[in-house]
């Protein structure tokens, strides 16, 4: 899918947007009517274009008044990688970013694709997802991720957490990233994510399925003031009954937790970018009828923690890749340790 955008050249130097489109990377070209045409494929940013057409304007000030401007061609780079989380999400390695995929004002957009794989460790075993996710109206996403398990080691709890479920997401745009031109404000949206048939925990020797969800809102800023290295932050606030995003099942009540990111960008060999960044997701505290029948024991689930490493392996390359270690749980009680306390994670995402 192509957008494209254009920039019109001020007789004061400025460098203002002529319509609603907004992009990180595609190219650049100058028509004989003093406009500059931006085609690519990821929406919602305008600074880093601006500064960058403007400063090439600026040479050519004389020829833009007189509307004599040649045809030009170049390259932005990009700011944000992007790509579809743990979930499906656009987002971290975990949590959701308040970004949506690409797409245009009156559809959806190209498939995204997504596969990630977690050493969990000898209880919870070898965890596996793979996602779809599609942008639409330009102003939000939708996807569904199938988790798989593959069962760990140990015979007394591994049995609990073996079982795999479905994950669907939606998420809307609220607030664009620099609304009204502005540089500070972030982009806001909200979500939901709905886990289901999740048989984990309790619900293995209850023979039950259940569901965990999540409620997000979510704020997002990429600042690109420092040339040359873009910092993401990311922040959000959600209500959930999910523990673990759905590896541990429920909690016994809904509980409001937040979740945060931050990364920096840097330049890579042969074009490439690493952003590298981490991540908190605070979890409900108790686990649902834990203590009980099953399992006698307390249980305190504690923050997940995450650091990264976000690979693009050129420019404009619609390949991303991660690499992470997560910190989900360790002895969470007396006599209950999940053993999961620095466990490697990887994933792949592709734009088509």
């Amino acid at each position: 899918m192509v957008f494209v955008a254009s920039l019109r050249y001020e007789s004061n130097g400025d460098v203002t947007p002529t319509n609603a489109a907004v992009h990180t990377a595609g190219l650049a070209v100058f028509d004989p009517n003093g406009n500059v045409h931006l085609h690519g494929s990821n929406p919602d940013r305008y600074d880093l274009i601006s500064s960058i057409v403007k400063s090439t304007l600026l040479s050519r000030r004389n020829l833009a008044r007189s509307a004599i401007v040649g045809q030009f061609v170049f390259v932005l780079a990009t700011v944000c990688n992007a790509q579809l989380n743990w979930e499906g999400q656009t987002g971290g390695l975990l949590t959701p970013f308040a970004y949506t995929s690409a797409s245009s004002a009156r559809g959806f957009g190209p498939p995204e694709v997504a596969f990630h794989y977690m050493n969990a460790g000898p209880v919870l075993g070898n965890e596996f997802q793979a996602s779809i996710t599609v942008g639409f109206l330009k102003v939000g996403e939708i996807g569904f991720t199938r988790s798989f398990n593959a069962q760990g080691s140990t015979p007394e709890l591994s049995p609990d957490f073996a079982n795999g479920f479905n994950i669907s997401h939606i998420k809307f745009r609220l607030v664009p990233e620099n609304a009204h031109r502005t540089k500070f404000v972030p982009a806001i949206a909200a979500g939901a994510v709905v886990r289901t048939q999740v048989r984990r925990v309790t619900e293995v020797p209850e023979r039950e399925n259940t569901t965990c969800t999540d409620f997000d809102l979510i704020a997002t800023k990429t600042i690109d003031e420092l040339r040359g290295l873009p910092i993401v932050l990311n922040l959000g606030v959600k209500v959930t009954n999910s523990s673990l995003m759905g590896i541990a099942a429920n909690s016994p009540n809904w509980a409001v937790r937040t979740f945060g990111a931050a990364a920096l960008e840097v330049k890579g060999p042969k074009h490439s970018k690493l952003l590298l960044g981490m991540e908190f997701a605070q979890q409900p505290r108790q686990l649902k009828e834990v203590p009980g029948p099953f399992f006698p024991t307390t249980a305190t689930i504690p923050t997940t923690l995450a650091y990264f490493a976000r690979v693009r392996t050129g420019r404009d390359s619609p390949v991303n890749l991660d690499f992470g270690v997560v910190q989900l749980a360790g002895r969470v009680g007396p006599v209950l340790d999940l053993q999961a306390r620095h466990q490697f994670t990887m994933g792949v995402s592709y734009r088509f």
